[in-house]
């Protein structure tokens, strides 16, 4: 069986949950992986067949995503170019994590294509919504990478489709300790913005990871980091508590490894927005920016000690064996 696995690379969670899913997929036929996207950190150790352009949201250096840059990044003549060249039709099964460009390539040549992602699981229709309305982010996540069949991953199994996360072997494996520091993870930061804002807190020794940045530095109590993924799971595992965006794959990994959790939603990210309404409602703290009127939150954060308690078992090679044998 030829199976063509797609992932997006905005981002590091699809291409984490990728490093487990793509040897399963191996075991069970020939497997060509396709990467689209321009803002990921992560390498993967596989041969990769198509590495596209497609469409990647540019993050900010404020809190947000760049609308113009993400805008500018993306012609139509591109997309539209890498999707009619994709040849979808020559797999018995395409499996896609929100990818776009093999998503509709299957979408306009009539091909079954199986969606298996953590935005399906948050745009279940059982799983918790924020209380403001984002009709126009609401749409574009519904249609971004559209599928035949849908299969979800989220912070909690809310359907009998959508699963607890994807831990990556190499995070079962740690033993977490706690040294005493934070953890930062803000990617639509730049480091002016943290070093302004985790200064304030001048008691915290704060190991920040950045995507503005290629060298190690520390001004302070504030270390900033090149992204490494290594290292980055090093400082997460032996942290006191972790401050990140309401991704998914970053808060479930804290909150598997039993570390304390702030997050703070990116601007113009209605899945981030969609994350924070699940998390909030598992008892996650949830603050909207770095801003002076959420410092009195980030304090009584550092201040508790309350942990939200998960159970993620493992149960990738479950899934992934079902769902190809309902499908091929």
């Amino acid at each position: 069986m030829k199976i063509l696995y797609a992932v997006q690379g905005t981002g590091n969670g699809h291409l984490c949950r990728a490093l487990d899913i793509i040897p399963i997929l191996q075991e069970l036929g020939e497997v060509d992986v396709l990467v689209s996207g321009i803002q990921a950190d992560i390498q993967l150790p596989f041969e990769v067949k198509y590495r596209l352009h497609g469409l990647s949201f540019i993050f900010g250096k404020s809190g947000g995503v760049d609308l113009w840059r993400t805008f500018m990044s993306s012609t139509v003549r591109k997309f539209v170019q890498e999707i009619n060249q994709l040849p979808v039709e020559q797999y018995d099964l395409v499996i896609n994590d929100f990818e776009p460009i093999s998503a509709w390539a299957c979408q306009t040549r009539d091909v079954p294509c199986i969606g298996l992602s953590h935005q399906i699981g948050a745009l279940d229709a059982a799983s918790p919504k924020p209380d403001e309305k984002d009709m126009l982010g609401k749409f574009i996540m519904k249609n971004y990478a559209p599928a035949s069949s849908s299969y979800g991953f989220h912070f909690k199994a809310y359907s009998k489709n959508v699963f607890t996360p994807v831990i990556r072997q190499s995070i079962r494996q740690l033993e977490p300790k706690d040294l005493g520091h934070y953890t930062v993870y803000l990617p639509s930061y730049d480091d002016a913005h943290l070093l302004k804002h985790l200064s304030k807190f001048p008691d915290i020794q704060w190991d920040v990871y950045s995507k503005h940045n290629k060298r190690q530095f520390t001004l302070k109590n504030v270390t900033i980091n090149p992204i490494q993924s290594d290292s980055f799971v090093k400082s997460m595992a032996d942290a006191a508590g972790v401050l990140c965006g309401a991704g998914f794959e970053t808060p479930a990994e804290a909150l598997y490894l039993g570390k304390k959790l702030l997050v703070v939603p990116m601007k113009n990210q209605y899945e981030q927005h969609l994350n924070a309404a699940a998390l909030e409602q598992m008892g996650v703290p949830v603050i909207n920016s770095l801003k002076r009127k959420y410092e009195y939150a980030m304090e009584a954060w550092l201040n508790s000690k309350n942990k939200v308690r998960v159970d993620y078992p493992d149960e990738t090679r479950e899934i992934v064996t079902k769902i190809v044998e309902k499908h091929k």
